[in-house]
């Protein structure tokens, strides 16, 4: 069974036009407004409360403090000016969705105004190159909710491949519209 790496450090990753760092307490309120934008939270199971946000931020943090990575605050870099926290993107170690065959997944969620602009995918892809060359992993999945279009796509569109694994959400009850789920990994050999 794979082992869940870990740095003597925390990361951080930049782009052009992009910085993905550790969380800040600043951070907080624009993520508490996204978790509350039913489009932002369209393909989750609930929005959430600014305390249950928080609660998450605080989560995020942790693990990025434990492991040196995590589900990474995501900047714009503006030349001589302060960033703006636009979201997160980055890695989590799955254990839930089969807890006998734990998994790196790579994640994303961006506040509505930064969609369209490839932020996503030019985050995206320095996280998948940090995974594979930083971490040594071989693969990164990505899951989400069937009807979750937007996000296939950009799976697709970072050379991720769906592996017809379909599953249901162990986390989800019976029926609800967002249980069943796709899987899609990419290989370090298939990095775009």
């Amino acid at each position: 069974m794979l082992n869940k790496p870990v740095l003597g450090h925390i990361a951080e990753l930049k782009t052009p036009r992009l910085r993905l760092r550790q969380w800040c307490d600043s951070d907080k309120e624009i993520f508490a407004s996204m978790s509350s934008d039913p489009e932002v939270m369209r393909y989750f199971p609930a929005l959430l409360s600014a305390r249950e946000s928080d609660v998450l931020v605080d989560k995020f943090a942790g693990l990025i403090a434990e492991n040196g990575y995590g589900f990474w605050a995501l900047t714009v870099r503006n030349e001589g000016l302060p960033e703006v926290f636009i979201g997160f993107v980055g890695l989590h170690w799955q254990t839930q969705v089969d807890p006998n065959r734990p998994f790196m997944e790579i994640g994303w969620r961006l506040a509505r105004r930064y969609w369209g602009v490839g932020y996503a995918r030019e985050a995206a892809q320095a996280v998948l190159t940090f995974a594979f060359e930083t971490l040594n992993l071989q693969e990164v999945y990505a899951f989400t909710a069937l009807s979750n279009l937007p996000s296939q796509k950009l799976m697709n569109r970072l050379g991720m491949k769906n592996v017809g694994q379909d599953f249901l959400h162990p986390n989800l009850p019976s029926g609800h519209p967002l249980q069943a789920h796709c899987l899609y990994k990419i290989t370090a050999q298939h990095l775009m």
